[in-house]
């Protein structure tokens, strides 16, 4: 275990190349918002190409009355994490914003849509689906009650209801803003789903109390210190026999170690704790958080599956 430790840390200690003069790049800021500005291009780009109105599909959420939504899902006493209070995924107020939320979607499409070739906009749906393959299997039991944990505009959440149709699931993120939306998209399903605005790793949900906990596409955004509370936390509300699944970008995939620098440069701009995500153990972290050696299972060329069980 210290041998895999020192391994770990040296990881973290010891950048390629590569990761250095990407960081070099995205520290000179002109040169990172001039980074940010061509990643969003290019994903706007990428939607329009393949069939999803990305620019309609906004202008017609921009039209549309809010107040009652956001009222509906908003924990104004939460404070929020100082990670969290940073630029994501090209936007300065990173997922505190309308636009950020009216985006998420079409955004999903865009860069899901080349992880196989010829899905297009089908690559988002397929992505989920490899996930439910793996996942569904591996369960002892069929879950009755599920947490999804950081769903965002709810199309994590939609995914599971769908897989598990008689559990009851519970979406929970940091951004009510994306809680709005998914309320309402859940209105439009007529989808029953309860939204939690709240921490991931500080949920203020019962002890014991889902059977399930899925965190989808996630990690990737996170701190490994916030990574390591979130694990904790998810102990703490699952069963015992409980499980904790993950999907994210798998770091040891062939698709990120050969990413052309300009490519990275783009995707780092982003993505600001990418480098803790890619360094992380995540074996040994969820053995430490008090789960069973977790089961990890590539899902797409650039994703992989990591599904833990409650230990004892």
């Amino acid at each position: 275990m210290v041998q895999r430790k020192l391994m770990t840390a040296a990881v973290q200690t010891s950048p390629s190349f590569a990761t250095r003069l990407v960081n070099g790049i995205l520290a000179i800021k002109p040169l990172a918002n001039l980074a940010k500005h061509q990643a969003r291009q290019m994903m706007i780009k990428r939607a329009e190409k393949i069939g999803v109105p990305w620019t309609k599909e906004v202008q017609k959420l921009q039209s549309l009355d809010w107040e009652s939504d956001f009222a509906q899902v908003q924990n104004s006493q939460l404070s929020y994490p100082d990670y969290y209070l940073t630029s994501f995924h090209a936007y300065e107020t990173g997922n505190l914003s309308w636009q950020a939320a009216f985006e998420v979607e079409p955004a999903a499409y865009a860069v899901h849509a080349k992880i196989w070739q010829g899905a297009k906009a089908q690559g988002d749906a397929k992505l989920r689906q490899s996930y439910h393959d793996i996942l569904k299997p591996s369960l002892a039991h069929e879950p009755q009650d599920i947490l999804d944990l950081g769903c965002s505009v709810g199309l994590s959440s939609f995914a599971l209801q769908e897989v598990y149709p008689h559990a009851k699931i519970t979406g929970l993120d940091l951004s009510p803003y994306f809680l709005a939306v998914a309320r309402y998209r859940a209105q439009q399903r007529q989808a029953k789903i309860d939204w939690v605005h709240a921490a991931a790793e500080s949920t203020g949900l019962p002890n014991a109390s889902f059977d399930l906990v899925s965190i989808f596409l996630v990690c990737h955004e996170l701190p490994q210190l916030a990574t390591q509370q979130i694990f904790a936390e998810a102990r703490r509300v699952l069963r015992p026999g409980g499980y904790l699944a993950i999907m994210d970008m798998n770091p040891k995939s062939e698709a990120f170690e050969k990413m052309p620098p300009y490519i990275l440069t783009l995707l780092k701009s982003t993505e600001p704790y990418l480098d803790e995500y890619f360094a992380l153990d995540i074996e040994q972290t969820l053995v430490e958080a008090g789960f069973q050696t977790p089961t990890i299972a590539s899902n797409s060329p650039r994703h992989r599956t990591v599904i833990a069980q409650v230990s004892g």
